[in-house]
């Protein structure tokens, strides 16, 4: 428990620093997005400022050029033929209508209105629908009357009209300017006749600016987006490299933990059973002298004696077992021809086998060889195929192969169609001292998975219940 803690504690403090970069990064990520749509409404902003600016400028420089014009070429021609000016006239009104679409000819405009003094009267509008109508003046006619030019502008969407389906875009800039009497070359303002009303069409530029808000949001939003995934994966991989090396860290504790409570087992285990050993070997020997006695003094009881010779037989096995895991026997590496090794382990359980009904079939790759100690490795193999034998007293098959695999590596299979193995014992076939059997000791996987270690192979298991079981293992070619 201490060491879970101590644990749990070192991967805390190592998780902190990153911890606090990931906080950074996503804050640093959301302060650019935000600092973008700020700096994007700016800009749409001011832009949009100084479009009107630039829109009223030009429609105040279009009033003072109607103004001269009409007053130059229709008002004053105009009183001195007729007098008056009466508007009803049709004479009158296709000669100012005439003036006024020749001055603006080619301009942008949408349409010219002149509002006489009196109550908002449309006294002449590119309109006709509005000429001779009262009460359209506003309050902005009313502060042009007062000598003070002025504009309103008429809006209609935003980014959002972009979108499929969004709201048309439409701008219209409604600008009033006082139409004075002009005094030659006195620079004093003339008295006001009326108010010029000029529209602008803007919906073409508004629509160009709104397209450039868009691509400008658009591009911050894919960047962001793309800074946004790049990060998100950076950090989870980050966190799986560091979920990994903790795990790692644990798994290596554990197997610390392990393999030193398995040492002292052995420890234990040798000493017990180097001290079994040798009085093991007393009593089968003289077990062995009671049954040449017995044999001529009392025949009828040499069973008796041969149970104990049998069973202190299988005893020292298991001694010799024990031992053999313990203390591994020095390993004599020489060249080990494959083929050959696996050939003598058939003919030993060729016996077994066919008391079982078992078919046994054997291919290997020809010339194959590899470095290691083929007494040790001849037992990994017979405990293997011991283990398939027993596993199937009624029957079936066992297939060997061997051959190479990759760069520098040879794989056998040692498969077999038994009742194979359970989830929970296909997990625990190496642990020492499991079993699943009556009688064992638990010991013969894991001394098998020890010599192919030492030879710096593998071993696995591929086992379910009712499919068999097939024990891949790897090792280093010659």
């Amino acid at each position: 428990m201490t060491t879970s803690r101590d644990d749990s504690r070192e991967l805390n403090t190592a998780l902190k620093p990153f911890r606090l970069v990931k906080f950074f990064s996503f804050f640093a990520l959301v302060f650019f997005l935000v600092s973008t749509f700020t700096l994007v409404w700016l800009i749409s902003n001011h832009t949009k400022k100084m479009l009107l600016e630039r829109s009223e400028a030009y429609a105040s420089v279009m009033a003072q050029n109607l103004n001269h014009q009409v007053f130059q070429q229709f008002v004053v021609p105009t009183l001195l033929r007729y007098g008056t000016i009466a508007l009803r006239n049709p004479e009158q009104f296709r000669r100012l209508d005439a003036i006024v679409r020749d001055t603006i000819h080619g301009l942008n405009m949408e349409s010219v209105t002149i509002f006489d003094r009196e109550e908002g009267v449309v006294s002449y509008s590119t309109i006709k629908e509005r000429v001779g109508k009262k009460g359209l003046g506003t309050a902005e006619y009313r502060k042009a009357l007062e000598g003070e030019s002025n504009s309103v502008l008429d809006l209609e969407g935003s980014v959002l009209s972009l979108l499929p389906g969004g709201e048309a875009i439409h701008c219209r800039l409604v600008t009033y300017i006082p139409f004075r009497q002009e005094k030659g070359f006195s620079r004093e303002p003339g008295e006001i006749m009326g108010v010029f009303e000029i529209v602008q069409d803007l919906s073409d530029d508004f629509r160009a600016l709104i397209r450039l808000q868009g691509v400008i949001l658009g591009t911050s939003v894919l960047i962001m987006a793309a800074l946004f995934i790049g990060l998100w994966f950076i950090v989870a991989k980050a966190d799986r490299i560091i979920e990994q090396r903790a795990e790692e860290r644990r798994r290596l504790g554990e197997e610390g933990n392990h393999a030193e409570r398995l040492g002292g087992l052995g420890e234990m285990v040798a000493s017990v059973a180097h001290e079994i050993k040798n009085p093991l070997g007393i009593v089968r020997s003289t077990a062995e002298i009671l049954v040449r006695r017995l044999g001529k003094a009392a025949p009828d009881q040499v069973r008796l004696a041969a149970i104990i010779v049998d069973e202190t037989s299988r005893l020292d096995a298991v001694v010799r077992e024990f031992l053999d895991f313990a203390r591994p026997r020095k390993m004599e590496v020489g060249e080990v021809d494959l083929e050959k090794m696996l050939g003598r382990v058939l003919e030993f359980i060729r016996p077994a086998a066919g008391k079982n009904a078992i078919d046994v079939v054997l291919e290997c790759e020809a010339g194959l060889s590899i470095p290691g100690d083929e007494n040790q490795l001849y037992r990994a193999a017979l405990n293997i195929l011991m283990n398939a034998v027993q596993a199937m007293p009624e029957g079936g098959g066992i297939r060997i192969n061997a051959g190479r695999h990759g760069r520098g590596q040879v794989v056998i299979a040692f498969s077999d169609t038994g009742p194979g193995m359970s989830e929970e014992v296909r997990r625990q076939a190496f642990t020492p001292f499991y079993t699943n059997k009556t009688r064992g000791t638990g010991l013969g996987l894991a001394i098998v998975k020890n010599i192919i270690e030492a030879h710096h192979g593998s071993i696995t298991v591929d086992s379910s219940a009712g499919q068999g079981t097939t024990f891949w293992v790897t090792l280093p070619a010659s």
